[in-house]
This record gives C-alpha cells, structure tokens and sequence, in this order.
C-alpha cells in the first residue's frame, strides 16, 4: 500500500475558495484496520481499483488523520485525531508521542489560529486532540476555537461514560475539559444540514453513532464531502452493506452509506474519507449495484498564510 513522502501537512484540495489539508497523525495496523471492519474478506479485496493504494489483495490498512481547512479566511478543523500521552485501549492507540501538532503549524494552522473545531463523533480516534497535557492538566489544545457537535452525540457518550470506563477515560481528558472551559457548542442539526461557515455545511450521517455527521464543503470549482466514519475503507464502497465493527446501529449506518453514495456517484464532488489511506479522496462512480473510487489525489500546497 503505497504512501506519500511528502510532509502530509502540506498536500491537499483546493476547491475555489476552500482549501482542505489532510495531516496524517498515525497508520493503523492491519489487526486493528481488520478488526474494525471484520467482514471484509481477502476475496473482497481483490478489485483491481482498490490496488495498490488501499490493499494487498490479502491485507488493508487505515490512516487516522484530520483535515484542516482554509474558508474564506477561517481555520477549520475536522476532528482532532488519537492524541498524545492517551492511555487507550487499542494498542494502536496507546500512549501515543507523535509531531501532530508540528505538523498543522508547519501547514499553517498553529493551535492557537484556529478558529472550529468540528467533531464528527466522539470515538476514541476522532476527540483525542480535543485536549493536551500542560502541567498535568488535560488542557484544550485550540484554546481560541469554538468545537461543535450534535447534541445527540454528546448526549449519548456523557450517558455511556456513566457505566463504561474506557468510555468515562475518554469523556474525561478530552470531552469534558472542552465542557468545561465552555469552548463545546452543541448543534441541532436539521435532516437538511447546518452552515457553519461560508463554505461549510454539517449533515446528519447518523448510524455509526447516534449524532455522527459529516461534512460538506462548497467552493466555487467543486465541492467535497468528507465522511466521517460513516465510510472506513473503499472496500465498503463495492460493499456498501459491509458495516464497522464501532456501529452503534447497523440498520441506520448501512442506509446512510447507501445514501451518500448514490448521492455522490457521477458528480464531480470528491470523497475525502477519514480513514482512507493515501490517495484519500476521489469521484464515486456506480456501477448496476456497487460503487467504485476514481482516485484524485491531493496536490502539494503552501502553508495557509491569512
């Protein structure tokens, strides 16, 4: 599965107005990429489009990574990754060190410019960096930033961390301290979507979680949607009823996916997903029942300098 060799703080879209980074905080390992789409099976992957970028014909892997975005003159982020310094369950996951934050400022988004930070859902490998270590305080990393989510969404996890710890671990160094510092705005998002910003429109993509949304951006060449975890690798693009083992209601997950394909399939708007390895994006095409990624990959580009 190839990579890039360029830093991933400077490789991207640009859409007319909108430009969206993504910066790569970790590779998944196979075990865990497996684990969290258990019934993609070798023979699955054996379409040719999916080689060599996104399979081995045998293995798959993900990246976890977030997207920064320039509109019209703002800083936006979606969803801040694992994090550093975490004690997590996944072995992946665990007590991470990695040059993340270097990274978004070497792109030009220091922590202290950005101006949103969108949650997508509040899983374990899409808040961690919600929050850093300052003097052994959980501290938000985006100080300046206003974080916004569905209200549903954290309704649902403040409910779970009452019962489950690795969930409660979660809640406590990375949610609540956004909470608490009042920086959490809590968004009910109408079946139509919400703008945020010029450019940028939240759509409820419920299923993977109960408040899961993603995110569509609008410029004045094309516009771009990114996914979420309501898609994890292409695979599920041949295999829109192949679910994630992290589905919090699989009815609801497959219909959303089934959705936003065929929304997507023969426009010109781009697929960025959350965890698809590099090239990352693309234009979906359908063929009879299933779908296919027409790869477009990102173009080097400059530091964000407004």
């Amino acid at each position: 599965m190839s990579t890039s060799r360029i830093s991933p703080a400077f490789l991207g879209w640009d859409l007319g107005g909108v430009v969206v980074r993504r910066v790569d905080e970790i590779d998944m390992s196979p075990v865990t990429s497996q684990w969290l789409l258990p019934d993609a099976t070798p023979e699955q992957l054996r379409h040719s489009w999916l080689r060599p970028d996104f399979t081995d014909d045998t293995a798959f892997a993900m990246h976890v990574h977030l997207f920064a975005i320039e509109a019209n003159g703002r800083r936006i982020l979606v969803d801040t990754g694992i994090g550093n310094d975490k004690p997590r369950q996944i072995p992946d996951a665990d007590n991470l060190r990695t040059p993340l934050l270097h990274r978004l400022t070497a792109g030009g988004f220091a922590p202290d410019t950005v101006d949103l930070v969108i949650t997508t859902h509040m899983h374990v490998d899409h808040v961690g960096w919600n929050t850093h270590l300052v003097d052994g305080r959980w501290t938000p990393t985006f100080p300046n930033a206003r974080y916004l989510t569905d209200r549903r969404e954290w309704d649902f996890w403040t409910a779970a961390a009452e019962s489950d710890e690795d969930v409660a671990q979660v809640y406590r160094d990375s949610l609540r301290p956004i909470r608490d510092n009042g920086l959490y705005d809590l968004l009910d998002i109408p079946a139509s979507g919400l703008e945020v910003a010029d450019g940028v429109r939240l759509l409820p993509t419920r299923g993977h979680t109960p408040g899961h949304l993603s995110v569509k951006l609008m410029g004045t060449g094309r516009n771009a949607l990114i996914s979420g975890d309501s898609l994890h690798h292409p695979v599920q693009l041949a295999y829109p009823d192949m679910g994630s083992v992290g589905d919090v209601d699989p009815a609801e997950a497959r219909t959303t996916r089934h959705r936003l394909l065929t929304e997507l399939a023969g426009t010109d708007d781009l697929l960025l997903g959350t965890h698809f390895t590099h090239p990352t994006g693309g234009r979906v095409q359908q063929r009879d029942n299933r779908f296919r990624l027409l790869t477009d990959p990102p173009a080097f580009l400059s530091p964000a300098s407004f």
